[in-house]
């Protein structure tokens, strides 16, 4: 796309969701670290995330996360969301954190605790039918540490019965996003480790069950574009979890690791109709900041997207086109390369101004004085974190 002026209106359509749980307390497993100012409840959460779609204009979803972000009234917390500017994206299960998961959540091999899994999922739906949420996020810590310790193929059986429980359960207009991990926490077999897996479990359940790919999921080397063009032909990419990685789920700020690799990854997207509204990819951050301000990260975050989706945007089609027909690897690899180079921070701060907004948003972030009213008003009470 080499029109300036359709750039412009793509990326003005852009639409990048957050995460509910990037505004609240996170760390390692060594150490979780508080920061003042951090939301005591999903309330206050979307209050960050408001503010974070105020400056940059691209990022009105919000994905919550259950039980982290359970309330009373679900009504309400969409309410809330309206209000803001803002509505809820995509509800995030989890079936990792409870004792009973410890050998497996719907694949374990006790069906009691099968049960207690598919019911939680089950009450997901529910909450996506009390905010109007479209999308189900599905990851499992499912697996196993030692040789012997379960049937694998069994354990692959009883996945493929829970899913298709929870995806007969699904309204007409929701979808189910399978989520995929290399392996962590379990160290032997993982139950849905790669995209091939997520692949097959969405074809057998039909046109609602999709894959998500995290990009901070995949073994050093694994050229991830491949899986998303390849997705995107089968008409089975639901979702991006956006982050980066140096060494394994390092769940840092999108681009911050590898800002070349997003840009391949965009290329695939724009080529392959991913941006187009009728393709419904839900490009969502999944990140945790750890030593880093919450709303100024997540900023960051979003411009980092931006700025690989403007430089796929950017790339000469006709020119790459004619070049990979002729065989002329060089001339091919030039123009991805030439439009990679842009420095495309003009561009957006243009398309940034003609939407009335600042042309630098995490400078006009830090401006506001935002960062230190929340510091001082959010005291007392119990700081929502990773796994609250």
């Amino acid at each position: 796309m080499s029109d300036v002026s359709a750039v412009k209106a793509a990326l003005k359509s852009q639409v990048i969701e957050t995460p509910s749980w990037g505004y609240g307390n996170s760390g390692t497993r060594f150490k979780v670290f508080a920061q003042p100012g951090v939301p005591r409840d999903p309330f206050e959460k979307l209050a960050d995330a408001a503010q974070v779609n105020a400056y940059t204009g691209v990022a009105p979803k919000v994905s919550l996360h259950i039980p982290w972000d359970r309330v009373e009234d679900y009504a309400a917390l969409t309410r809330h969301a309206e209000e803001l500017g803002l509505r809820i994206g995509a509800i995030n299960s989890n079936v990792f954190q409870d004792d009973d998961f410890k050998l497996g959540s719907v694949t374990h091999p006790d069906p009691k605790v099968r049960r207690k899994a598919v019911d939680h999922l089950l009450e997901c739906v529910d909450i996506m039918d009390a905010t109007g949420s479209p999308d189900l996020k599905l990851w499992f810590s499912d697996g196993t540490n030692y040789p012997g310790q379960d049937d694998i193929a069994g354990r692959q059986d009883r996945l493929a019965e829970a899913l298709a429980e929870v995806h007969d359960r699904l309204g007409d207009d929701q979808r189910m996003l399978l989520e995929y991990k290399l392996f962590e926490p379990a160290f032997y077999t993982t139950d849905v480790p790669d995209w091939g897996t997520a692949y097959a479990h969405c074809l057998k359940l039909g046109p609602k069950a999709q894959v998500v790919v995290d990009t901070g999921h995949h073994a050093p080397g694994t050229n991830i574009e491949f899986i998303v063009a390849f997705l995107l032909r089968e008409g089975k990419l639901g979702a991006f979890d956006f982050n980066s990685r140096f060494y394994a789920d390092d769940d840092l700020m999108a681009g911050a690791a590898d800002p070349f690799q997003l840009f391949r990854i965009m290329h695939e997207v724009a080529r392959n109709g991913g941006l187009k509204a009728e393709t419904n990819v839900n490009f969502m951050l999944d990140q945790c900041h750890n030593i880093e301000a919450k709303i100024p990260a997540v900023i960051r975050s979003v411009t980092n997207v931006q700025e690989a989706t403007a430089k796929a945007l950017l790339i000469d089609v006709e020119a790459l086109t004619a070049a990979q027909r002729s065989g002329d690897v060089l001339a091919a690899n030039g123009v991805l390369m030439d439009a990679f180079n842009t420095d495309v921070r003009p561009l957006l701060a243009e398309v940034r101004e003609e939407l009335g907004l600042a042309r630098d948003p995490f400078a006009a972030y830090l401006a506001s004085g935002n960062q230190e009213r929340i510091a001082s008003d959010r005291v007392g009470g119990e700081q929502a974190g990773w796994g609250a």
